[in-house]
């Protein structure tokens, strides 16, 4: 496989870099101490069509792959950048361009695709039931006038800086069902007619990453809200899941590359004892190594795109470049402490902000734990370690 970009994806990251060069280290710090959403930063690459470059041609958007889509949110990270506060833009999209009816994509995707709606959020996890997803207790029962939905979801990113939303909610319980993760559906929500039928209570963080816990009061939806079939919900959502996880080890690729430039260059100018640190092997080899770990990573990645791009199963590749590539970018944020030194923990100098955004994805949007024992059960066919009988 030639993993070489083409002249074109060249010219899509160069000009993802000419738009993050527009954000230097001082803006992104601003916005940190702040705790404010980059609405400047991310208005610049809806305007650019940055981010509706899954969406078909002829619903106005660029219809690439989810490779250029890797490459524009590793660019994002790789300078500086945090591309946490708008990827759900292009990811969240694959349902309703894999599954929503053509009136749906008519009245949606164009408006998405121009940059006039914003479809930055997505509402699964809920408190009780974690990381098994089967036990989401959210439920929108069926009326004559459509659906009502009652419920509660946590760690819904970007409510505020969304119009629509994607949620997951149960049609049919869970003792109503033949599988657990039968009879649940996916809808469309349009926020800005919930009224006060979603309460929005922010979760503060040590990231600067707008989440939340929704509390959901008889939310009223129209048939047209659901979108594919309904009780396929979950099915539906794993492929989204995929292509999730497939561009958020993109961001983390991206994140290691940006920790290793800055080490390089402070290592090599950095001078104690009459020479640079980067000339002892103590200092180096960290580097170096961790270097050949996001490259490792990077590579999985690639191929986990090019098998979902060509509509292959692709869970096991995207799960695995997940788990690698967050523990890469985590390996050299402390190694970029550790070659900073004291520095490092200073604000104006970056390391600190970046060392607080690499953490999460060793944990999010699914645990590292739970992806290797996806990769044991699924994967090397060992015993399930969790869930009915099983041990954790």
């Amino acid at each position: 496989m030639d993993f070489r970009l083409s002249p074109e994806q060249v010219l899509y990251r160069d000009g993802v870099r000419a738009v993050c060069a527009r954000f230097p280290e001082t803006y992104w710090q601003r916005v940190d101490a702040e705790r404010r959403y980059p609405d400047e930063f991310v208005r610049a690459l809806t305007d650019g069509g940055w981010l509706s470059v899954l969406i078909p041609t002829q619903y106005g958007g660029a219809g690439l792959r989810i490779v250029e889509a890797c490459i524009i949110l590793e660019a994002i990270n790789a300078s500086g950048g945090n591309a946490a506060a708008c990827h759900a833009q292009i990811y969240t999209m694959g349902a309703l361009v894999r599954y929503g009816s053509e009136a749906q994509k008519r009245r949606y995707l164009p408006e998405i695709a121009a940059g006039r709606l914003r479809l930055q959020s997505m509402a699964v996890t809920e408190p009780e039931a974690g990381s098994d997803t089967s036990r989401i207790t959210t439920y929108a029962r069926k009326d004559s006038q459509g659906y009502v939905v009652n419920g509660q979801k946590v760690f819904t990113s970007r409510v505020q800086h969304s119009d629509l939303m994607l949620l997951l909610a149960r049609t049919s319980r869970v003792e109503e069902v033949a599988r657990k993760t039968d009879g649940m559906s996916l809808f469309l929500v349009d926020l800005r007619e919930a009224g006060s039928s979603i309460d929005m209570r922010p979760i503060e963080t040590m990231i600067n990453h707008e989440t939340n816990a929704l509390f959901i009061t008889d939310l009223h939806l129209p048939p047209d809200a659901l979108v594919g079939t309904e009780g396929a919900g979950f099915a539906q959502l794993l492929e989204g899941l995929n292509a999730e996880r497939i561009l958020i080890a993109s961001q983390s690729v991206g994140d290691a590359r940006w920790f290793v430039d800055r080490c390089v260059a402070y290592a090599g100018e950095r001078v104690v004892f009459g020479r640079p640190i980067g000339a002892n092997q103590g200092v180096q080899f960290p580097i170096a190594r961790v270097y050949m770990h996001a490259r490792a990573a990077g590579l999985l990645r690639w191929e986990a795109a090019s098998l979902f791009d060509a509509g292959e199963a692709c869970g096991a590749e995207a799960n695995m470049a997940k788990l690698l590539a967050s523990e890469a970018a985590w390996e050299a944020a402390e190694v970029a402490m550790t070659t900073f030194g004291g520095s490092g923990m200073a604000v104006e100098v970056g390391i600190e902000r970046k060392f607080r955004e690499a953490r999460l994805y060793l944990v999010a949007p699914v645990t590292n734990n739970l992806v290797t024992a996806y990769v044991a059960e699924h994967v090397l066919g060992l015993p399930r370690s969790y869930g009915t009988g099983g041990r954790t």
